[in-house]
């Protein structure tokens, strides 16, 4: 399903639109955008156009694109396991122009606060390639904590990386919006 439009002081996450597959295209294609991701292969564009059918008919994925400054620079999402109340999140700025300028740290925050409130989700499960620092760094200032490493788990560039794993109780959220 596409997630409603959730505004924030520099994003707004918003659901997909026709014009979002060929977006996603040209950031796939780009190597040094996708280098921290698991799937690094570009798309066609009836490829991406199928993915964003079948994910806009899902009812355990939610989709947003990030915007910014104007412009469409990324995708979050939350994919659901209902029976348990859990999720797995995930972030991806496919603009370099947009990167470290805090808007992965504001979609996640929107993100997190949608699929507790809204979702009534338990957790939310998340993690990195772990020399993929930005995104370490924007997840925990989400909220997330880090809960492990899983070793050599991917391979890429001729060699094995490690992939870095966090979450966030719904609780220990609440909390820290009290302020406690």
């Amino acid at each position: 399903m596409f997630g409603p439009v959730l505004r924030g002081s520099l994003v707004t996450l918003r659901p997909p639109d026709e014009s979002d597959p060929a977006r996603f295209v040209e950031w796939f294609a780009d190597m040094e955008a996708t280098r921290y991701l698991a799937h690094r292969f570009g798309m066609a564009l009836s490829q991406e156009e199928e993915w964003f059918t079948k994910i806009g008919e899902s009812k355990d994925d939610v989709i947003w694109i990030i915007e910014a400054e104007g412009r469409a620079i990324g995708t979050s999402g939350i994919h659901i396991d209902w029976l348990n109340a859990n999720a797995i999140t995930g972030t991806f700025i496919g603009d370099k122009s947009a990167w470290r300028k805090g808007y992965g740290s504001e979609a996640m925050a929107l993100r997190t606060e949608y699929a507790f409130r809204w979702l009534n989700l338990h957790k939310l499960s998340s993690g990195a390639i772990a020399e993929n620092e930005p995104s370490k760094r924007a997840l925990l200032k989400a909220g997330y904590v880090e809960v492990g490493m899983q070793r050599e788990h991917s391979f890429r560039e001729g060699r094995w990386h490690d992939h870095w794993l966090c979450e966030l109780l719904r609780t220990d959220w609440e909390r820290a919006r009290r302020g406690g």
